[in-house]
């Protein structure tokens, strides 16, 4: 019988104390037939530091929120084996639900494997796809693999949903001994963290995923171009890569097979425009990340002008997986068009935050609600921003939509790469689209005039509004713009800036009107927007509020009501929270 203790460390698990937690437990622990091994995020990211109690390969206890001053309790339970003393931090039935309404297909060892062991992911499974493709006596030829990959169903889980078999095809039947695979890790939405979770807790799946493309299309040279702001998943994955080449899956001749591939990494600037493939493989070969004109495609002329494929980690994360149980299997899950799992990164006013994969055809209510338990401090749902700042704001009366890519594209909203930001009642729609504007604005590569001009122009007027300062017009200039840039865009990043301001004005055109008309923001969230009022009947003379007004703007005797200034008030708030009476109201 062996016994383990597996601390999550994923960034998440990290920047909650779970490196502490870890550090706490060896000590304790020294000379004990008990191995502490380090896993990746099981998606949980709410209840963060997880450390997980194994007997052989059996989860025991999945313990949640521990801290240091834990680790004497956690070591005694498991060298005695009785675990009443830890039950106060195993999670609870409702909290675990989050995890048992899942299909976990690219996350499936996400949390459980050790990250920075090739070992730990080839118990789990790791390159026995890879292997049975290469195998002498039943392998599969790279057409077979591609019609695998057809059959499946599966589209590239970056944002666009294209089919990721006809790639694989178009690169493979492009002429040219000299082709390259290049994994997207360069997740730049704002709320986005699938790519970086399944990069620092299974790393190798994405390098098997890469090796079966790269056989596919005939290429030798695979590429990973990951953000450089994150440096776990980088350090993790080039110790995989390590370990991959030391145990002969990278390099020449890969299993004994005819088959040769290197990987190398690179590690981008931040750019959001180089999500688009086009600005990813210009960066790659040291340009400025600007989008080129297509035709031809990078699998005609791509890296070096060489034919090159480009999917992101999730697609490539699905691919072993697919290869090991059929690409039936995974179409069976679903929709008629849109097939499989997706991973979603559930943020904003939820619950139970974190990483999510469901089958395509779960509605958002039940993503939502029954996975993420609904909103968190009693709030009231308003609307989830689907697609990050590409993407829309889908309302609360369309809760039940169902997830796919033609039903979100229908509600003005797309799946893009998977961020999923939910929102309550206390936010702007207003701000809100100005937030995702500011975004795209400052990330335009400037190559064409429309995104570079048009989302400017938006900027300014959405700035604006939210300042009290909007005009009659605004709204219909606004809608304008947003068609022209949309119409007019080289790219993708341009091509969709526009949506978060066009779902907002189509679901929520209410709000843009009280700004701009009455001056007034129906959430109390545009600060200049707010007009703070002390109430007579209330005020008990107390003077905490003018006492704590950062500008003097209140006035009154002890004991008697107070006032405020409306041209002298900063609209900080301060008055609010220190009063004890109530009688300081805003409108």
């Amino acid at each position: 019988m062996s016994r383990r203790i597996a601390v999550g460390q994923g960034s998440c698990g990290i920047a909650a104390g779970a490196h502490k937690v870890a550090s706490a437990l060896l000590p304790l622990l020294a000379g004990k037939d008990i191995t502490l091994s380090t896993v990746g995020c099981i998606g949980m990211c709410w209840l963060e530091p997880i450390v997980d109690l194994y007997e052989d390969d059996r989860l025991l206890a999945r313990l949640v929120k521990v801290q240091p001053q834990h680790t004497a309790a956690i070591a005694e339970a498991v060298i005695t084996g009785d675990l009443s003393g830890v039950a106060d931090l195993m999670i609870t039935p409702e909290d675990n639900a989050f995890l048992t309404q899942q299909t976990r297909i690219a996350l499936r060892n996400c949390g459980i494997i050790d990250p920075e062991s090739i070992e730990s992911a080839k118990q789990a499974g790791a390159y026995s796809a890879i292997g049975r493709i290469l195998s002498a006596e039943n392998g599969m030829t790279p057409e077979d693999v591609i019609e695998c990959i057809k059959v499946s169903g599966l589209a590239g889980r970056g944002g666009a949903g294209f089919p990721t078999w006809f790639k694989w095809n178009a690169a493979r039947q492009a002429a040219g001994d000299e082709k390259y695979l290049i994994c997207n890790a360069d997740e730049g939405d704002p709320g986005a963290f699938m790519d970086r979770a399944v990069i620092e807790s299974d790393p190798h799946t994405l390098i098997e995923g890469m090796l079966i493309g790269a056989y596919a299309i005939g290429a030798q040279e695979a590429i990973v171009y990951v953000r450089a702001e994150y440096p776990l998943a980088i350090k993790r994955l080039e110790q995989a890569i390590f370990e991959a080449r030391e145990a002969g899956y990278i390099g020449k001749n890969i299993m004994g097979s005819d088959f040769s591939c290197e990987f190398r990494i690179k590690a981008g600037a931040g750019a959001f425009v180089c999500g688009e493939e086009t600005a990813l493989i210009e960066s790659l070969q040291g340009q400025r990340g600007m989008p080129r004109l297509k035709p031809p495609f990078p699998a005609q002329s791509g890296y070096w002008n060489k034919p090159s494929n480009i999917n992101n980690v999730e697609t490539f994360a699905n691919v072993a997986w697919i290869i090991t149980n059929g690409g039936e299997a995974f179409a069976a899950m679903g929709t008629e068009d849109s097939k499989g799992t997706k991973v979603f990164a559930l943020t904003g006013k939820i619950r139970r935050g974190g990483l999510v994969e469901i089958p395509m055809g779960m509605t958002l209510r039940q993503v939502i609600f029954d996975i993420g338990g609904g909103i968190r401090d009693g709030g009231t749902f308003k609307a989830v921003q689907m697609g990050g700042p590409s993407g829309g704001c889908i309302p609360a009366s369309l809760l039940d939509t169902v997830i796919d890519y033609k039903k979100l594209a229908a509600t003005g909203a797309i799946m893009g790469s998977g961020g999923m930001v939910v929102m309550d009642d206390s936010t702007c729609m207003v701000s809100m689209a100005k937030f995702f504007l500011d975004f795209t604005a400052k990330e335009s590569c400037g190559k064409c005039v429309h995104c570079r001009i048009g989302t400017k122009r938006l900027q300014e007027i959405l700035t604006r509004i939210v300042e009290g300062e909007g005009q009659d017009g605004d709204i219909e200039l606004m809608e304008e713009l947003c068609n022209a840039v949309r119409d007019g865009a080289l790219c993708g990043l341009g091509q969709t800036a526009p949506n978060p301001v066009l779902s907002t004005l189509r679901y929520f055109r209410a709000e843009f009107e009280a700004h701009i008309r009455e001056k007034r923001c129906p959430s109390h969230t545009c600060t200049a927007l707010l007009h703070y009022a002390i109430d007579p009947e209330k005020c008990r003379g107390c003077t905490a509020c003018a006492r704590n007004c950062p500008v003097y703007a209140i006035s009154g005797a002890v004991r008697e009501a107070h006032e405020i200034a409306p041209e002298a008030c900063i609209h900080c708030g301060k008055c609010m929270t220190v009063c004890k009476f109530g009688a300081v109201t805003v409108q």
